[in-house]
């Protein structure tokens, strides 16, 4: 399906001719948008609700500082035809956009720019439908719907019917599946992109394609490439998937007090190897001895089974008795409550906020990945314990693979990160307060712990995570122009290893102009 031009944007073409003075951009944007006529949409940094719908989902506060550059005006669309003009209209005034579904961008990148030329905000968050269809297994979701809301709505219609996506309830649809989405589920059906179905994207051309039209390239790129590379994610299909009636979730905490060292350093030997149905990540922070001023280092299991206790019970003590999980520590519920357990919601907060869209803690941070394929021994993970215990806030999540994600080749996504993958790790260090000095001081923290694990983790490349977004690892061009693939390599490879070449040609043929950019975004292969 290719949806052509419509009349209307015949006349915005023609309507363009006289706008060519670089001081009117802002201006000559809007008269382009004005003739959609829908109130309500366009807010420049002197409307009164500005600020607010642009702070409105920006899950990293060091991204909204006063110093950060914003956008000369927020367009907020309403149906495709709206994105549509949009890009026709920045494409023939060589305007920068920004695309925003949930703003979880970790360096901001959708509605901020570390790049030279102004840019505008198209904010899809009012692009929201969701569309379940129990008979053909599948659910349409626009792109500025969240993680959240989808699980409700097709929890809403199935109490057996699950999709496949993040841990976090307020993701945007729309970026977070170009990256891969990884979830809960993950050991038992893969990826969020390995359970595409089908897309709805604009081309710089300003034409709608679906999965037929765009072609199998660039359907291939868009799963898991990264987003802002090719166009304008509009909506997903994506399959549902079998879940039980009755799943189980637990959270236990050890201390190094309580032997944490040797259990998490038996935890990477199972957590890959055990039942599909059982995720089990690991939380890990330094946090004060209950009554006293001693700090120490907390492990906590986080996990999803998909069946009963009972059966989550036998596998545990048969593969992992160390963690000594009793049937106390566990619950029962269904797979939307299970949802909010994970995202670490309180028990009282009933399921329907997933409807609000809004995350359970927003905070100032800076964020790296990596990926482990040899177990890290005792006395590295002493050394990993001796540093985080000179940091104030630091996080590391260890999510296991294995499973399904072992099964699936490295080339049939862009994501890459499949067999022999241990763990991922997720670094963040977060702080309070948006002074300069603080920033600095937490940066250079994680930037040095960074450094120090790089012994522990993947080599050539050293691996990361797209929706993990570091511009530590390089960025483009930030005059525009096209970057080098050498250069762009030096994150690319990182991302997608084997599979940012093909990336590459697929950017070269579907966007041969570079119209979407952004920091991190593919380059073209001239």
């Amino acid at each position: 399906m290719t949806l052509f031009l419509p009349s209307i944007f015949l006349l915005i073409l023609s309507s363009l001719a006289h706008f060519s003075s670089s001081n009117q951009i802002q201006h000559n944007f809007h008269e382009c948008l004005s003739i959609i006529q829908t109130p309500n949409t366009f807010f420049t940094p002197q409307s009164p609700n500005y600020t607010i719908i642009l702070n409105s989902t920006a899950e990293n506060l060091r991204c909204i500082t006063p110093s950060n550059p914003k956008p000369e005006l927020i367009f907020t669309p309403l149906n495709e035809s709206h994105i549509q003009t949009a890009v026709i209209c920045a494409n023939k005034l060589k305007i920068q956009l920004r695309f925003r579904s949930g703003g979880h961008d970790y360096e901001g990148i959708s509605y901020t720019s570390a790049m030279d030329p102004p840019f505008l905000l198209i904010d899809l968050s009012k692009m929201r439908a969701i569309n379940v269809d129990l008979e053909d297994n599948s659910v349409w979701v626009e792109a500025g719907a969240t993680v959240g809301e989808l699980y409700y709505r097709v929890a809403e219609k199935s109490k057996t019917h699950g999709v496949v996506g993040g841990l976090c309830t307020s993701l945007g649809v729309g970026g977070h599946f170009t990256g891969g989405a990884y979830g809960s589920m993950m050991r038992k059906y893969g990826l969020g992109v390995d359970n595409a179905l089908d897309a709805k994207i604009i081309n710089a051309k300003g034409e709608i394609l679906d999965r037929k039209s765009m072609g199998e390239d660039v359907f291939w790129a868009i799963r898991g490439g990264g987003g802002g590379s090719y166009g304008v994610i509009v909506s997903w299909k994506l399959k549902l998937v079998p879940v039980p009636s009755i799943v189980t979730v637990f959270n236990v905490p050890r201390t190094l007090e309580q032997g944490a060292t040797k259990i998490l350093y038996k935890w990477q030997y199972v957590a890959p190897q055990i039942d599909d149905d059982l995720f089990m990540r690991v939380l890990i922070q330094n946090m004060n001895l209950p009554n006293t001023s001693k700090r120490t280092i907390s492990t906590s299991y986080n996990a999803l089974f998909l069946g009963g206790v009972d059966r989550l019970l036998e596998i545990m003590n048969r593969s992992f008795p160390e963690l000594g999980l009793d049937k106390t520590d566990c619950f029962e519920m269904s797979w939307i409550e299970s949802v909010m357990f994970i995202a670490g919601f309180p028990k009282t907060v009933p399921t329907s906020f997933l409807l609000t869209g809004k995350p359970a803690f927003i905070s100032q941070f800076k964020a790296k990945s990596d990926f482990v394929k040899t177990p890290i021994r005792e006395t590295g993970m002493e050394g990993i314990w001796k540093r985080l215990l000179q940091e104030e806030r630091p996080l590391m999540v260890w999510n296991p693979y294995g499973g399904m994600m072992g099964r699936i080749p490295e080339s049939a996504t862009p994501f890459p990160h499949r067999s022999g993958v241990l763990f991922k790790i997720q670094y963040v260090n977060s702080w309070i307060g948006d002074s300069k000095d603080a920033m600095k001081k937490h940066y250079k923290w994680i930037r040095k712990f960074y450094k120090y694990m790089g012994q522990y983790v993947s080599k050539d490349p050293r691996e990361a995570y797209v929706n993990y977004r570091d511009l530590d690892l390089g960025m483009n061009e930030k005059n525009g122009d096209n970057t080098s693939v050498v250069k762009a390599s030096s994150w690319g490879r990182r991302y997608f290893k084997d599979n940012f070449m093909r990336l590459v040609k697929v950017k070269t043929a579907f966007d041969p102009d570079n119209f979407f950019r952004h920091e991190q975004s593919i380059p073209l292969g001239f």
